[in-house]
């Protein structure tokens, strides 16, 4: 590890320290978001709400991707600043390039067997024959670029390794500026509708991951580059499993997605799927800033981890948990108090679609209460190394604690309940986040 980057992670730990740690990550986190935000506002003023539906039946694709940069980045960075903490750093590095050359294969397999069943796909993602052909316009691009947005995912978590996190940053400054830029003037001014939202966001993917593969080759000033990677399967099986968590919430939460889409679309045909889409928009934005925190940190974790450093890590585990309630409070009391301006920024003039959203916003904002410690608990035992225990936690809650609530209570109390199977799951999955602090975690850092 470099000199520079070991002292910045050897630094007494305190709240200013952890959030300046973690604040590029969370900026990146938030601009990554804005990505498809961005996409759904163009989409709704410029064309309509039914081609914004479509983004959002599409958007699991979108998610599939980033699940796999995610299980890649996450548990193979835990992985390999580890190593780098016992001194492997040839090692470490093998082991970096190993994941991204297995990464692009796993993306290329994906985009094509998607192109072969596109249709069938589609209808599985809730698309009906009215939306197919805006789903199919942006569903194209989308997949060309399946492997740069795997890339973007996994490049953004090494920068912090490397003490770079700031680099993830601007990338993600960039992405975001250019899709923003090139979605007028693909929507706006080329009159390309839906597919030149899509064909934005790939643009955007492409240049800054491109650039991330640039950087990581040429420099080799810090301690983790591309070089010729050495075949471990242990590596990859290890990676994989401790970064599941995070693969699994990202895939489960497209399962929601789906089911979303599908319940909404019976119960009140696109008007619903548009207003579901808006609620996930605004929800994305604010979950990203608890993403940006717990993988900003963990670095400083799986660091102090491989050195044996418990005092260090129950400091850094009180002050994050403090830091997320908080913060949590605060972003649900903005969900309900400004609810009509954040739907009224996508819905426009259409009244169904707000007055849709807005009640249903209101019930689905109580499920921020609870989030910022789920999504930190998963991020937490990925790195400490204990995927096992991440991916229980993330699979419960988003399988088993969101599938149920969604698919039993609009069965009992109609449309309401798709909107309070959210807060319902979150709740359940924060007692059992609570649980497994107290069960393995202490236990875990020798406290």
């Amino acid at each position: 590890m470099s000199k520079n980057n070991q002292d910045v992670l050897n630094r007494p730990i305190h709240l200013k320290m952890l959030i300046g740690f973690s604040l590029p990550t969370i900026l990146s986190m938030v601009f990554m978001s804005i990505y498809t935000t961005v996409d759904g506002l163009f989409v709704a003023k410029l064309v309509n709400t039914d081609a914004l539906s479509a983004v959002n039946i599409v958007m699991p694709m979108v998610f599939i991707a980033t699940g796999i940069g995610t299980m890649f980045g996450s548990g193979g960075n835990a992985l390999v600043t580890k190593k780098i903490g016992e001194g492997k750093k040839q090692e470490a590095r093998e082991d970096f390039s190993l994941l991204l050359f297995t990464s692009f294969v796993v993306s290329l397999v994906i985009s094509v067997l998607c192109f072969v069943f596109l249709k069938p796909l589609l209808r599985l993602l809730g698309s009906d024959n009215n939306l197919m052909t805006y789903c199919i316009e942006y569903m194209y691009p989308i997949l060309i670029a399946m492997p740069f947005t795997i890339f973007g995912m996994m490049l953004s978590m090494s920068y912090i390794t490397v003490g770079k996190a700031h680099l993830g940053l601007w990338m993600s400054i960039l992405g975001g500026v250019m899709n923003i830029l090139l979605d007028w003037l693909f929507i706006a001014i080329f009159k390309w509708g839906i597919a030149g939202a899509a064909i934005a966001t790939s643009i955007g993917y492409v240049t800054t991951s491109i650039i991330g593969l640039v950087y990581f080759f040429i420099n080799r000033k810090h301690e983790l580059y591309i070089v010729k990677p050495k075949w471990r399967w242990h590596t990859i099986i290890k990676s994989c499993t401790n970064g599941s968590s995070e693969m699994i919430g990202v895939f489960a939460g497209s399962i929601v997605a789906i089911l979303f889409n599908n319940i909404l679309m019976r119960m009140a045909g696109s008007d619903g799927v548009a207003s579901i889409t808006i609620m996930l928009y605004v929800q994305e934005l604010f979950n990203a800033v608890y993403r940006g925190y717990a993988t900003g940190i963990a670095p400083v974790i799986s660091y102090n981890f491989g050195r044996d450093d418990s005092a260090r890590l129950k400091k850094i585990h009180s002050i994050s948990t403090k830091v997320i309630l908080l913060a949590s409070v605060v972003l649900t009391g903005v969900c309900i108090v400004l609810a009509p301006t954040l739907v009224k920024f996508f819905a426009g003039d259409n009244q169904s679609v707000l007055e849709m959203a807005v009640h249903g916003f209101r019930i689905f904002a109580i499920s921020c209460l609870f989030v910022g410690i789920n999504v930190y608990s998963s991020s937490l035992f990925t790195a400490l190394n204990d995927g096992k225990t991440s991916a229980i936690l993330s699979f419960c809650r988003t399988v088993v604690f969101l599938v149920v609530p969604v698919l039993a209570l609009p069965m009992i109390i109609g449309l309401d309940g798709v909107w309070w199977s959210m807060p319902i799951g979150e709740l359940l999955s924060f007692a059992m986040s609570i649980y497994y602090f107290r069960k393995l975690y202490f236990r875990k850092v020798k406290i």
